[in-house]
């Protein structure tokens, strides 16, 4: 009995003594796959990227943007930030310097989204983002507000973002129900709600009653609809 409680410590001991190893070997093995973030910052494209290859680093470059303290071409921020471990091949996003702000904001107001693009790119800037609101009084397709505005000094980011006049929304309802109604009276109530009246089929006299009505109730319907009814004699 005692050789084999004697024999089962030691497997147990043996057992103990591997899982250790091995946690302590991935462990080893974990940070032995883990690097300092280098600084990017100041550095050129081409420096840059060698620090990234020597260091198994993927670098990314995300933004540019004016800066009067850094360098056109150099790098002008990064993350992660420098010293922060990582594991090799992690992806290291970056902005670029452009330098201090060169290019003129031009006046794109009035445009069309075409020719504010057009406008934008002669002078090395980029068209930003493109929103659509639908303003009472202006021209459907034209540039109606841009951001950065023309001549604008101190911008961060070489963007225009513009905005443009949509058409008029339809003004939407939903459609009521007529079914039951004397015809006289749903007549009435199509006119009055601003809809056109379309084809009377069945019964048409002033008894009439509706039974089936197109569009069906619930549906939507925009203003100026046309209205179809189905009447019967009660």
């Amino acid at each position: 009995m005692r050789n084999l409680l004697n024999w089962v410590l030691r497997v147990v001991v043996v057992l103990l003594v591997g899982i250790s190893s091995m946690l302590i070997t991935m462990r080893l093995a974990i940070h032995g796959r883990e690097v300092p973030m280098p600084k990017f910052v100041g550095l050129s494209a081409q420096e840059a990227n060698k620090v990234a290859d020597d260091n198994g680093l993927a670098l990314i470059l995300e933004s540019r943007f004016f800066s009067n303290d850094v360098p056109e071409g150099r790098v002008l921020s990064q993350v992660p930030q420098p010293g922060v471990k990582v594991r090799r091949g992690w992806r290291v996003r970056i902005a670029e310097s452009l330098g201090p702000q060169r290019n003129v904001i031009p006046n794109v107001l009035g445009e069309s989204p075409r020719a504010a693009e057009l406008n934008v790119r002669r002078r090395g800037l980029t068209l930003g983002s493109v929103a659509e609101l639908p303003i009472a009084g202006k021209t459907p397709g034209e540039v109606i507000a841009q951001s950065p505005p023309a001549d604008a000094r101190g911008i961060a980011a070489p963007k225009v973002s513009v905005l443009i006049a949509a058409p008029p929304e339809e003004q939407a309802f939903v459609m009521p129900e007529l079914v039951g109604m004397r015809l006289e009276d749903a007549k009435s109530a199509i006119a009055a709600a601003g809809f056109k009246l379309g084809k009377i089929t069945g019964a048409s006299n002033s008894t009439a009653v509706v039974v089936h009505q197109s569009p069906a109730i619930g549906q939507r319907v925009v203003a100026g609809s046309t209205i179809n009814l189905e009447a019967a004699h009660p």
